[in-house]
């Protein structure tokens, strides 16, 4: 764990945990989105001052790529054993019920921080946004190429547009996760992936 020395008042150094304050930041940033996390909520919940957050992490836009980063690796680690599924259907299953687990825990804000960052609309938040959909591009490139797999495979049927079931999936995690984060139960989500597996082209 990394520990950083930083100012505090009448100059003495402090010393604080940067995983620690990352995972602070990660908080903020999933609960009230890019925009509306200010630099004093986060400086709150992060435990230092702004000078330290600048030292340690760089700017507001810096501190929140390496919150991504974060979110990618602790929380959608699913959607990587997802691609390992031996069927499309179990593919598509694991995703989403990874999916409710992660936007319905009771230890982290509800919904995906992803979402959230990519309805962001303001001319700060451009290339938050930017990057958001960047990533989201390249994991569902990899759920494209899976798709493409269990199609050669006959496991799904040869009249199956995989582009277009790759962005029917993801447009359902993503329903998914506003429904989490305007207060849709556990149940609720459950329904919902029970209702797409029963409409799920494969075995």
């Amino acid at each position: 764990m990394e520990v950083d020395a930083a100012p505090a008042v009448k100059g003495r150094p402090r010393e604080f945990c940067t995983d620690r304050a990352l995972a602070a930041a990660l908080g903020v940033f999933w609960s009230k989105g890019y925009e509306g996390a200010s630099m004093a909520d986060l400086t709150e919940a992060m435990g230092i001052s702004k000078p330290s957050l600048y030292a340690a992490f760089g700017n507001k836009e810096a501190l929140f790529h390496k919150a991504l980063d974060l979110y990618e690796a602790e929380k959608l680690h699913y959607t990587r054993a997802a691609l390992e599924q031996p069927t499309a259907r179990a593919v598509a299953e694991y995703f989403m019920r990874g999916a409710i687990d992660a936007q319905m825990s009771n230890c982290d804000p509800k919904g995906c921080l992803g979402v959230i960052s990519a309805t962001a609309c303001g001319a700060e938040a451009a290339s938050i946004k930017a990057d958001v959909i960047e990533r989201r591009a390249s994991s569902q490139a990899a759920l494209v190429e899976r798709f493409e797999r269990a199609k050669r495979d006959g496991d799904l049927p040869d009249h199956v547009d995989v582009a277009g079931l790759t962005s029917y999936l993801y447009a359902i995690l993503q329903g998914m996760a506003v429904q989490a984060g305007s207060g849709a139960t556990r149940a609720d989500l459950e329904r919902v992936v029970e209702t797409s597996l029963l409409m799920w082209p494969g075995r």
